[in-house]
């Protein structure tokens, strides 16, 4: 099986050794995405809206760069900070995922690797164009 891999230049993805997603056969897994802006800092501090938002446009950046879009997410899981605020991070998931919602998963977690990211979100999807 050929495996194709993309980076996104996240301060840890050289660190702690991954990449930001992985494509094996028709299978992409996109890792744990945080609202990481340009210059490796937290996207949009204390906006749990605007911090779904960048997670799931870093997603698709990644799937563009293996081939596939949103539509091919099968799988979402989002990790959050302060699940008091599922409206917040539900609204952005459904802006994108509205005409083709995956399974998904919303947990709260204790903490993220920045004290100031609210949400991390993993995807999983199967590649549909061959």
């Amino acid at each position: 099986m050929k495996f194709q891999r993309t980076f996104s230049g996240a301060p840890w993805e050289a660190k702690v050794g991954y990449c930001r997603a992985i494509r094996a056969g028709d299978h992409i897994y996109v890792t744990g995405t945080a609202s990481v802006a340009e210059d490796g800092s937290c996207y949009a501090p204390g906006d749990a809206y605007a911090q779904t938002i960048r997670c799931i446009e870093i997603i698709q950046r990644a799937l563009t760069d293996l081939g596939a879009d949103l539509s091919d997410v099968v799988r979402t899981r989002i990790f959050v900070t302060d699940i008091s605020r599922w409206q917040e991070y539900g609204r952005a998931h459904a802006e994108f995922f509205a005409a083709c919602p995956p399974a998904t998963t919303m947990v709260e977690v204790k903490s993220l690797i920045n004290p100031e990211m609210l949400v991390e979100i993993e995807a999983d999807a199967v590649f549909t164009a061959l």
